[in-house]
């Protein structure tokens, strides 16, 4: 475990974080986990991905919502808060991302994986930002819709994954302090990023 490189990004939406991420893998030559981690997590624990999907990096009531939406009869189980509820699935996914990093070296996008491998040797933490301007352009182009659209989905996004990381860490999304470096993908464009991260690494 020692041996592994393990990079933990967190990103705002549109910010570039994930191509960051992309082609770091790609030259690194390490595997990047994203949505990745919720497959992984509900093979480890048995689990449909479906439940891991509606929790991801979202808050504890917006999960209880969404999985009631699914199946209203959920409301009326007394087991269901307990077996489902947003902590349980926060501690298998948290199992499955520390599992990996024992394993291999990594890549993580979001998902408090910064936190849940704080005590792990070799971790670097990285969150990506940039301008507003910027990644309402990047949105929409990825989703093919409005200025206006792409700004109401930044600030759903952002919205829903600060509250996520701020109620399951000791830290502040976003905030400097809760990271070995923060970067502006405006500022350097996304190719620098990768070098600077990479010459970090």
């Amino acid at each position: 475990m020692e041996k592994n490189i393990i990079l933990c990004i967190g990103r705002q939406i549109g910010s570039g974080g994930k191509t960051i991420g992309e082609r770091l893998s790609k030259e690194l030559g390490i595997q990047l986990y994203d949505k990745e981690i919720l497959s992984e997590a509900a093979r480890q624990s048995g689990l449909m991905e479906l439940f891991f999907e509606n929790v991801d990096e979202k808050s504890s009531q917006s999960f209880l919502n969404s999985i009631y939406s699914i199946n209203p009869m959920l409301k009326n189980d007394p087991m269901s808060p307990n077996l489902l509820s947003n902590d349980a699935l926060f501690v298998m996914q948290s199992d499955a991302i520390r599992q990996i990093a024992t394993q291999q070296s990594a890549i993580f996008i979001g998902r408090c994986a910064d936190y849940i491998l704080k005590d792990y040797p070799n971790v670097l933490s990285v969150f990506i930002t940039a301008s507003l301007e910027d990644r309402v352009k990047r949105i929409c182009n990825k989703d093919n819709v409005s200025p206006e659209d792409a700004l109401k989905t930044i600030k759903k996004i952002d919205k829903q994954r600060a509250s996520y990381y701020n109620y399951y860490t000791d830290k502040i999304w976003g905030a400097a302090a809760s990271y070995d470096l923060c970067i502006d993908s405006t500022k350097f464009g996304i190719s620098r990023c990768v070098e600077i991260i990479k010459s970090l690494l």
